[in-house]
């Protein structure tokens, strides 16, 4: 079965960044699903960041 959200330091992990660069730049930009203190960050939601913040890379 795929993985459908990761909590925040797992999405940290998957996106290669530290976790407080990931809770300070990155996961105000998303929307996550809360219960109670439980925060999951929908798979979908990391790549549409992805998506949305990749850049050409410039050739010289």
């Amino acid at each position: 079965m795929p993985v459908l959200a990761l909590r925040p330091h797992a999405a940290a992990r998957a996106l290669g960044v530290s976790r407080s660069f990931f809770y300070a730049e990155i996961l105000p930009e998303l929307r996550v699903v809360r219960r109670g203190r439980l925060r999951l960050v929908p798979v979908t939601e990391l790549e549409a960041w992805l998506q949305k913040n990749a850049a050409r890379a410039l050739v010289s």
